[in-house]
């Protein structure tokens, strides 16, 4: 699980993420408290937690869909919780996010879904430019190239995930997130979906910020990852590391019999690749 910075030069080394003391509280309900975590620059950091931990949460946080209570969140050098609204729009045209499902819009088809964040933050492009980029990040998604007139309706989940994807590469981001990608897929469809994302991160010189419960994505692309519980992030580092802290959440997810099993798959396919 070594990290790979060869395709992250222009990302320089400057943390893409910093989020110091966040609290999160729905009423009297509290979803994070003094949480810190820094992501580091061209890394696909894996985040984990139980039902109820706040991962999603936490994203939402670090892109300025939730104000935290207390806090600092910075998102490549610009800060997020006190920016300016026009401060705040020129760093979101930086980063890419891909919401659980996909999150697309029913009505407009594959390739006008892609063309949304095109038209928000560049409308002097003229029509056939934006549709030829979009057409390009559609391919670049993996999906075949008649997906693009296709509405929602008539794709099926792993499509709509890519297709989700497509939409957040719009933009050329230096910084991307997904949330929950693998989730409802097969195995393979999983798998594939596992090695696009490290092959988009290294190709294109992405921070990718992952959420997951899928032992397999962890094992396998996540440089580190980083552990939600008791309201903060109580360890980030390699799954090694992790196990060392002999925190009971910890050992209990990855050396259930899950992680277990994902990790065995881990090391006959890296014993494969080098044997």
């Amino acid at each position: 699980m070594a990290q790979d910075n060869t395709h992250i030069a222009h990302l320089g080394t400057e943390p893409p993420v910093k989020v110091h003391g966040l609290a999160n509280r729905f009423g009297d309900f509290t979803v994070h408290e003094n949480l810190d975590l820094i992501v580091e620059p061209g890394e696909i950091l894996g985040v984990v937690g139980g039902s109820g931990s706040g991962k999603s949460v936490l994203m939402r946080s670090i892109i300025g869909l939730q104000i935290p209570a207390e806090g600092s969140v910075e998102v490549l050098g610009h800060s997020i919780t006190d920016a300016e609204p026009d401060e705040e729009l020129g760093v979101r045209s930086r980063w890419g996010v891909m919401f659980q499902g996909g999150a697309l819009f029913s009505t407009l088809t594959v390739g006008e879904n892609v063309e949304v964040p095109l038209r928000q933050f560049y409308p002097e492009i003229d029509d056939e430019l934006r549709k030829e980029i979009a057409r390009y990040k559609v391919l670049l998604s993996g999906l075949p190239e008649d997906a693009i007139a296709k509405f929602p309706s008539e794709l099926s989940g792993g499509m709509k995930k890519r297709a989700g994807l497509a939409r957040a590469l719009a933009l050329d981001p230096e910084l991307l997130f997904l949330d929950e990608p693998t989730a409802g897929l097969d195995p393979i469809g999983a798998s594939k979906f596992d090695r696009l994302t490290k092959n988009l991160k290294e190709t294109l010189g992405l921070t990718v910020f992952l959420i997951t419960h899928d032992l397999d994505t962890l094992f396998e692309i996540c440089d580190r990852v980083a552990v939600l519980a008791e309201k903060r992030v109580i360890a980030v580092g390699t799954i090694p590391e992790l196990l060392e802290t002999g925190h009971p959440w910890i050992e209990e997810y990855f050396n259930g019999p899950r992680g277990r099993a994902a990790r065995d798959t881990h090391e006959r396919d890296r014993s494969g690749e080098t044997g």
